[in-house]
């Protein structure tokens, strides 16, 4: 055992993991009068690694830990702390930052593409934390950057390995208070909280889908103004009974984790919003049946019963969308580092780019290499694994809201 004065040790302990492990051997370090460093702990199923970072008095010697370690059943390895270690050269501060990993199941080859191109960017692996249970499906990476890191590079370096691997997502984060502090959640409600184009559809059921698609997908992809193209789109619509639109919003499709995002966030306390190039029926219909607390959108002008192909009111574009995010923040008293908006299209850009974190949903390319991150595989869902919950944590939501009474 080391005794020389002021000896710094880092003792590793593996092995299985019993109610007292850690109060007993933290218990004879007290008593050697060791000064703790560092302390870093996890059991996985059931096995234990523990390891203490310690500087020991002089004249103190850890001589009954071998007999601890014994009766505990556990290996101990203790080993110097260099100086170099201990003391480091000052300098800037390294960046830090969050990745996460969702899919249905990650495999070992997963998380070696991972950490290979983590690598690759110069990024430090400082610790790996499961967020989900059984099958592994979302872990956490804490990672440090050199000062000078180029961070954009890395962002598109794990943007191309999530497209290549269409199985899991990997998100990017910046670690700071407000990842762990957002309030609000805005989203965009075609596409995005919904799985269709609710014009496409309305088209559709008039006869005149193939003409309003098309203008649609150029709008998208932001090859036309937007404003011109939803008077294109809606004109076509002249004469279509009301009672269509109607029917359609009191039908419709939500998006793979959309109800337990929404659920997971007002039990949390989170504020949430529909901002939305699409029409007020829609989401103000979406607003009641999911309890979001604001819904902005287009409002078609009805006459007779029936869409006069107008709209009325400012039409909701994607700068009169970021308009609307940074009013309801200030509003709200939000700051927009603690907002996250979720979108698909061009039309999001703006919106998302205004916003603290602005993820990209199941979206065009250009869109997804503009946001800060983006979700492909997964479901609306996945939105609470980057924020960090754990499967456990959803779990307790979950039935807290299901043991309560009424609405």
């Amino acid at each position: 055992m080391l005794t020389r004065p002021s000896d710094s040790v880092l003792l590793t302990v593996t092995g299985r993991d019993g109610p007292d492990t850690t109060a007993r051997l933290t218990g004879l370090l007290a008593q050697a009068g060791a000064e703790l460093l560092d302390v870093e702990q996890v059991v996985v199923q059931g096995l234990l690694t523990l390891a203490l970072w310690v500087r020991l008095p002089g004249g103190e010697s850890l001589q009954a830990l071998p007999a601890l370690a014994r009766e505990l059943g556990v290996t101990v390895d203790v080993r110097a702390v260099p100086p170099a270690v201990t003391s480091p050269a000052p300098g800037p501060e390294p960046l830090r930052y969050v990745v996460t990993a969702v899919g249905k199941a990650l495999g070992v080859r997963d998380v070696h593409a991972l950490t290979r191109q983590l690598a690759a960017g110069n990024a430090r692996v400082e610790r790996i934390t499961r967020l989900s249970e059984t099958p592994l499906a979302a872990v956490e990476l804490h990672v440090t950057l050199p000062p000078d890191a180029d961070t954009a590079a890395l962002k598109g370096a794990l943007l191309a390995l999530s497209m290549a691997s269409p199985t899991f997502d990997v998100a990017l984060q910046r670690e700071s208070l407000y990842r762990r502090g957002k309030r609000m959640v805005v989203m965009d409600m075609d596409s995005t909280l919904i799985r269709i184009e609710v014009i496409d559809e309305l088209a559709r059921a008039y006869g005149v889908h193939a003409k309003v698609a098309a203008i649609t997908e150029r709008a998208m992809h932001g090859e036309m103004d937007y404003d011109e193209s939803l008077r294109q789109r809606v004109a076509l619509l002249a004469g279509l009974d009301a009672r269509v639109l109607h029917e359609l919003a009191a039908n419709l499709p939500l998006t793979e984790g959309a109800e337990t995002l929404i659920r997971v966030l007002r039990r949390l306390g989170y504020r949430t919003a529909v901002i939305s190039g699409g029409f007020s029926v829609a989401a103000e219909a979406l607003q009641k049946r999911l309890g979001i607390d604001f819904a902005y959108s287009n409002a078609l002008e009805v006459q007779d019963g029936k869409l006069t192909g107008r709209t009325v009111g400012t039409i909701v574009n994607a700068r009169r969308k970021a308009e609307l995010l940074e009013t309801l923040a200030k509003q709200e008293g939000i700051l927009l580092e603690q907002v996250i908006a979720v979108g698909d299209g061009a039309n999001d850009l703006l919106m998302l780019e205004k916003a603290g974190l602005g993820i990209a949903f199941r979206a065009k390319p250009k869109l997804r290499e503009a946001a800060d991150t983006s979700i492909s595989a997964g479901g609306l869902d996945t939105i609470l694994t980057l924020l960090g919950l754990t499967a456990r944590e959803l779990r307790e939501v979950g039935s807290e809201v299901g043991s309560q009474v009424g609405p």
